[in-house]
């Protein structure tokens, strides 16, 4: 079994400068870490194999680790923090098998994906598993977790869909993919960080301020992988620039840049509607795309959703836990640069 990413000298999906909040924040890591081994156990072996694939390829745990920071705002060793850190985990890791197969994808965390392992039966029905663990355990929680996670659910499979149909008539191709990023990921990062305040009996005020951090922060860190898919060299980001870009999948530089009226942008219009899986083109479009105003403006949108969640943690306590919620929002901001 691999090192859980919440233990041992694995560096941690957040910025923590605080020693000792960092040592916390590890030790309940393992527990989480623990605790998802219990929950995807199955009485038929096969099932709990597919279901620890993609546990065991990595993945930075963000979401339960999001949860443990948030519950540092009252009693992190309240009853249900554990538990729900272990829900969000088990809801983003069965959409990912969904994904995989309606991505058609072949690899996932460095490891071969489950459908490409097995088959998309095989995938969709262990995703199906997961989302059932992830229900038990949040019906342990009681009455309230169960509508927040019902909403949470609704908002990625409706993301999930709006991504899949593309934008309608008359709709804007941009709002429409913010439309998409804010439920399928925005939705439940903002539901980690408001489990986390809710088991640990953090103040309301608290409660609402994280949890609208999350939405803002969620939202911006998809896209400033955007605009990483672009602006990255290789060895900076392990991935291939313009990844993204060669598939056609659409992003927020892609989106602006195709608003655009100017004339001289004729060219670049033309190669982000034209095949990119032609390396000459992918070159001329990457190049032009890095060059473009585009890039600036989708900079601009992305540190403002930063500053907006930033501005959001005036309602936490000064002390290490604010300090790293700030510098997550930070981060993400000069991540872009």
């Amino acid at each position: 079994m691999t090192t859980p990413p919440g233990s041992g000298n694995a560096s941690l999906a957040l910025p923590v400068l605080d020693a000792d909040l960092e040592a916390r924040l590890r030790n309940r890591m393992a527990e989480v870490e623990a605790a998802l081994e219990d929950a995807i156990q199955s009485e038929a072996p096969f099932v709990t194999e597919a279901a620890r694939h993609l546990m065991e390829a990595g993945g930075k745990r963000f979401r339960p680790l999001l949860v443990l920071l948030a519950a540092e705002t009252g009693d992190a060793s309240g009853d249900g923090v554990v538990t729900s850190a272990c829900v969000v985990e088990l809801t983003h890791l069965a959409s990912l098998y969904h994904d995989d197969v309606m991505d058609e994808a072949v690899m996932r965390r460095g490891a071969e994906s489950a459908n490409a392992r097995w088959d998309n039966h095989v995938a969709i029905l262990t995703g199906d598993f997961l989302f059932s663990k992830s229900s038990e355990l949040t019906a342990r929680l009681g009455a309230d977790a169960v509508k927040i996670q019902a909403e949470t659910f609704t908002r990625l499979v409706e993301g999930q869909i709006l991504e899949t149909l593309g934008p309608g008539d008359g709709e804007d191709p941009l709002d429409h993919y913010l439309r998409v990023v804010a439920g399928k990921t925005g939705s439940l990062i903002a539901t980690s960080a408001r489990y986390g305040a809710r088991f640990a009996g953090a103040p309301r005020a608290v409660e609402e301020a994280l949890t609208a951090y999350g939405e803002r922060v969620g939202s911006a860190f998809q896209l400033s992988d955007d605009i990483l898919d672009i602006a990255s060299d290789s060895d900076e980001s392990g991935k291939t620039p313009g990844t993204d870009l060669r598939e056609g999948v659409p992003t927020l530089p892609v989106l602006i840049a195709r608003r655009s009226t100017d004339p001289a942008d004729e060219r670049l219009r033309e190669l982000l509607d034209a095949d990119l899986t032609d390396d000459a083109l992918h070159a001329e479009a990457l190049d032009l795309l890095r060059k473009h105003r585009a890039m600036d403006e989708a900079r601009a949108y992305v540190l403002e959703r930063a500053a907006e969640a930033r501005e959001l943690l005036t309602a936490l306590p000064e002390g290490p836990v604010r300090e790293a919620f700030d510098a997550f929002a930070e981060l993400i901001a000069t991540r872009t640069a």
